[in-house]
C-alpha cells in the first residue's frame, strides 16, 4: 500500500495545481452545507423514531446494536463519498466551472435527488450476493458478524486507497468483502450444509464492473474525436486559465455533466449500502422493518387474491402422487441454494405459497401480523419470490405464457411486501455521502485532476467523461448492476487524454489499475479474517 501512495505525492517545494487555484471555500457552499445537514438529520431523526415508536422491546440492547450497525454501514457510506463522489466534482473543479467547496455541496444535493429516486434495485442486487442462510436469518449471531466484517473490511480497504489518493472503486471493494465473508462462511458450515454464494449472480456483477471502465475509456476517447470533427469551438479545446471562469456555454455544460454524475451516482452507488442497513434493521428491529407497513389495505387484497392464484398455478404441475414436503421452508431453501428441482419442490413451494396466504388472510394487514410471526412471514415471502426466480430462470416446471404472467406479477408482490426501503435510509446515506465528499474529496480530486494526463485537463475532456459516465451509470442502473463510478470516470478521463494526444502518466495509471486487480482478492481476505474473529464472539 505505501507505494501506491507516490501517486499523490506533493510536488516538490510547490502547491497541487487545486490549492494554486483556490484558497477559501465559499460562503453560499457553506451555508448550503449546514442548511443540508441540519435538514437531513432533522427528517431522519423524526422518521425513525415514528417508526420505532410502536416498538416494544424487553431491553435497551436491540437499540444499541441498532445504533452501531448504522453507524458502521453509513460510515461505509462516508467513506464512499472520498472516493466516488469525489470524481463527480472533479472535472468541474479543474474546469473552473464551480468554486470547490461549492460544488462538493451541490454534488452531495444532486446525490440526495438520486438516492431518493432510486428504485432499490442496485440495493438488493447486492445484497443477493450473499448466501440465503445470511439473508435469512441476519438477526443471528453469525448473520451480524458477517455483515459487520464485510462492512468494516470495504471501510479500512476504501480508507487506506484514499490515503494514498488512489481512486479504487467502493463497488468493487464490497463485492469483493461479500465473497470473502460468503466463502468463510461457507468454510465454518460445511457441515451443516450451509450455502455460500450465488455464483451466477456474483459473475453477473464482476462482468459489469469490468466492462464499464473499458466503456469509459473507449467512448469517452471517441466522444473526443467526434467532437473536433462536428463542433469547432476553439474554446472548447482549451485549458482553463488560473482562476478564469469559461465561457458561458461551456460553463453550463460542465454544472450539467457534474450534475448528472452526481445524480446517477446517487441513483446506483448510493444504493449499494441501503440493502445491507435493511438487513441490520429487520435483523435488530424486526417489528418495524421486516414488512412494508406502508402497504394500504388495498394492496393487501390484491396480494391475497395473488397469493391464491399462484397456488394454484402450482397444484396444477405437482404430480397427482407427490407426497408433502416435510419441511417446505427447507426444501425451497435446498432449491434455491443449488437449482435443482426434485419431486418434493413443487409441493414444497405451493404449501408455502398456501401458508403465506392463510397468514395474510387472515391478518388482513401488515401491520396485523403479531411481532414474533413478522420474521417468519418476511422469510416465507423472501424465499418463495428466490424460488419462482429460479423456476423462471432455469425453465423447469415449464409453466405457460399466461401463468409465467401471473408468477411474475406473484414475484413483484412478494419483493414490494419484503425489499422496500424507507425515504429516511435514503436521506441518511445521501447525507453520508455528502459529508464524506466534504471532508476528503481533495486527495481523489487532485489525482483525477493532474495525475492522470500529463497536460491541464481541457473543457472537451472533461465535459466527454463526465457524459460517458452518466450514460453508463444510467444504463446500468436500468439493468439493476452496480458499477463503479470511480473506475468509469478515471478511465474516461484517461481515454480523453489518450485520444486528445495530451499523454499519460504511466505511473498513475500503472497504480491505479494495481488498485483496481489487487482490490478485490484484498478485500476479500480482509473480510474472511474479520468475519472469523467476529466468529468469536458470535
Amino acid at each position: 500500500m505505501a507505494g501506491l501512495a507516490t501517486v499523490v505525492d506533493a510536488l516538490p517545494k510547490e502547491q497541487s495545481l487545486l490549492d494554486r487555484k483556490f484558497k477559501r471555500p465559499g460562503r453560499l457552499g457553506v451555508a448550503l452545507l449546514v442548511l443540508a445537514v441540519l435538514g437531513g438529520l432533522g427528517y431522519i431523526g423524526f422518521h425513525l423514531a415514528r417508526d420505532l415508536g410502536s416498538v416494544a422491546v424487553a431491553s435497551v440492547w436491540p437499540y444499541v446494536l441498532l445504533a452501531l450497525a448504522l453507524f458502521i454501514a453509513l460510515s461505509f457510506e462516508f467513506v464512499n463519498g472520498f472516493h466516488d463522489t469525489a470524481n463527480a466534482v472533479a472535472t468541474v473543479i479543474y474546469t473552473n466551472s464551480l468554486e470547490p467547496t461549492l460544488a462538493v455541496v451541490w454534488s452531495g444535493l444532486c446525490n440526495l435527488a438520486g438516492v431518493l429516486v432510486s428504485s432499490g434495485t442496485v440495493a438488493f442486487a447486492v445484497v443477493s450476493l450473499l448466501p440465503i442462510d445470511v439473508i435469512l436469518k441476519v438477526s443471528s449471531g453469525s448473520g451480524f458478524a458477517m455483515i459487520f466484517a464485510l462492512l468494516v473490511a470495504a471501510i479500512l480497504w476504501n480508507l487506506g486507497t484514499w490515503w494514498c489518493g488512489l481512486p479504487a472503486s467502493s463497488s468493487h471493494t464490497l463485492v469483493g468483502s461479500i465473497i470473502g465473508v460468503g466463502l468463510a462462511s461457507q468454510l465454518f458450515n460445511l457441515r451443516a450444509g450451509a450455502s455460500g454464494l450465488d455464483w451466477g449472480q456474483v459473475v453477473k456483477v464482476l462482468e459489469a464492473l469490468l466492462i464499464s471502465p473499458i466503456l469509459g475509456y473507449a467512448l469517452a476517447g471517441l466522444l473526443i474525436l467526434l467532437s473536433k470533427q462536428m463542433l469547432k469551438y476553439p474554446a472548447l479545446y482549451e485549458a482553463p486559465k488560473d482562476k478564469e471562469a469559461p465561457p458561458f456555454i461551456i460553463r453550463a455544460v460542465m454544472i450539467l455533466g457534474c450534475t448528472g454524475v452526481s445524480f446517477f451516482h446517487g441513483s446506483n452507488d448510493g444504493q449499494k449500502g441501503m440493502g445491507l442497513i435493511m438487513l441490520i434493521l429487520i435483523g435488530t428491529v424486526p417489528t418495524a422493518f421486516a414488512l412494508n407497513h406502508a402497504i394500504g389495505p388495498r394492496e393487501v387484497q390484491s396480494f391475497i387474491a395473488a397469493s391464491q392464484q399462484a397456488g394454484s398455478i402450482l397444484e396444477r404441475h405437482v404430480a397427482p402422487a407427490a407426497d408433502p414436503a416435510p419441511d417446505p421452508r427447507a426444501e425451497v431453501t435446498r432449491y434455491v441454494q443449488t437449482k435443482r428441482l426434485l419431486p418434493a419442490t413443487l409441493p414444497a413451494l405451493r404449501d408455502l405459497v398456501a401458508d403465506i396466504h392463510r397468514r395474510v388472510a387472515g391478518y388482513r394487514s401488515f401491520q396485523s401480523v403479531p411481532a414474533a410471526e413478522q420474521t417468519r412471514v418476511r422469510n416465507d415471502m423472501y424465499l418463495t419470490s428466490a424460488g419462482l426466480r429460479v423456476m423462471e430462470q432455469t425453465r423447469n416446471p415449464v409453466f405457460t405464457a399466461q401463468e409465467n404472467a401471473a408468477l411474475s406479477s406473484y414475484c413483484a408482490l412478494l419483493d414490494k411486501n419484503t425489499k422496500f426501503i424507507p425515504d429516511w435510509v435514503k436521506v441518511a446515506v445521501a447525507l453520508a455521502l455528502g459529508l464524506g465528499t466534504m471532508v476528503g474529496w481533495r486527495r481523489v480530486v487532485i489525482t483525477v485532476g493532474e495525475k492522470i494526463g500529463k497536460q491541464d485537463m481541457n473543457y472537451a475532456q472533461g465535459a466527454s467523461a463526465q457524459l460517458v459516465t452518466m450514460a453508463t451509470i444510467f444504463a446500468a442502473d436500468k439493468f439493476g448492476l452496480p458499477v463503479s463510478t470511480t473506475h468509469i470516470l478515471s478511465s474516461g478521463v484517461a481515454g480523453s487524454m489518450s485520444a486528445n494526444g495530451s499523454g499519460l502518466h504511466l505511473s498513475t495509471v500503472r497504480n491505479i489499475a494495481a488498485g483496481w486487480v489487487f482490490t478485490l482478492p484484498a478485500a476479500a481476505l480482509l473480510s474472511g479474517l474479520l468475519y472469523c474473529f467476529f466468529r468469536l464472539f458470535a
